[in-house]
C-alpha cells in the first residue's frame, strides 16, 4: 500500500467519526465555548470544514489559502458541506498519482504570506492530524454543553458500550 492509498484509507475510515461528533452538537449550543479564548462549537465545525476545503485546494493546485472558518446555518448543513468536501478530497486523491502526492511541493498561505512549504504528502497528513486534534477539542465540549459523546475509536461512556464502526 502506498502512502497516498494509506492516507485515503485512514480518511475514509475516520470521516464517519467526525460526522458523529458534529451530529452530537445540539443546535442551541453551537455558540457555546468553554472559556473566552476558546473557539465556539460553531467555529470549530466551520474550521474543520475549512480544513477539508483546504485539502481539496492542496490536491488540485499544491497550495492552500487557509480558510479559518466556513459559515453554515445549522448542524445538518454543516454535515452536508463536510461530507461533500470529504467526497471531493477522496475523488481527487483516488485520481492522483503517487508521484504527484509524494513529490509535488506545497505552500500553505495564511493572511497573504506563505507560512509553510513541504511536499504535498506531508501537508496532507499535517492537515489531517490537525483535523483530528480539532475533533478532539469539539468532543470535549459535548458533555459540558449537556450533550452525549458518541463513540469515536470505540465506545464512549455515553453510548452504553455500543461500537459504531
Amino acid at each position: 500500500m502506498t502512502n497516498r492509498e494509506f492516507f485515503l484509507q485512514c480518511r475514509s475510515q475516520d470521516v464517519p467519526r467526525f460526522v458523529r461528533v458534529f451530529n452530537a452538537v445540539s443546535a442551541d449550543q453551537l455558540d457555546w465555548r468553554p472559556e473566552p479564548k476558546a473557539r465556539t462549537a460553531r467555529e470549530l465545525i466551520g474550521h474543520l470544514i475549512g480544513h477539508e476545503q483546504d485539502v481539496v485546494e492542496l490536491l488540485g493546485s499544491g497550495q492552500i489559502h487557509h480558510r479559518m472558518h466556513v459559515a453554515f446555518d445549522d448542524v445538518a448543513q454543516a454535515v452536508e458541506l463536510y461530507e461533500q468536501t470529504c467526497r471531493d478530497v477522496e475523488t481527487a486523491l483516488a485520481a492522483m498519482t503517487d508521484a504527484a502526492w509524494d513529490d509535488v511541493p506545497a505552500k500553505f498561505w495564511f493572511e497573504g504570506a506563505v507560512i509553510m512549504e513541504m511536499p504535498r504528502r506531508d501537508m496532507g497528513w499535517l492537515m489531517w492530524f490537525d483535523c483530528i486534534h480539532h475533533r478532539g477539542q469539539l468532543s470535549t465540549y459535548l458533555r459540558p454543553m449537556g450533550g452525549r459523546v458518541p463513540g469515536i475509536y470505540g465506545p464512549s461512556a455515553d453510548d452504553q458500550g455500543t461500537l459504531h464502526d
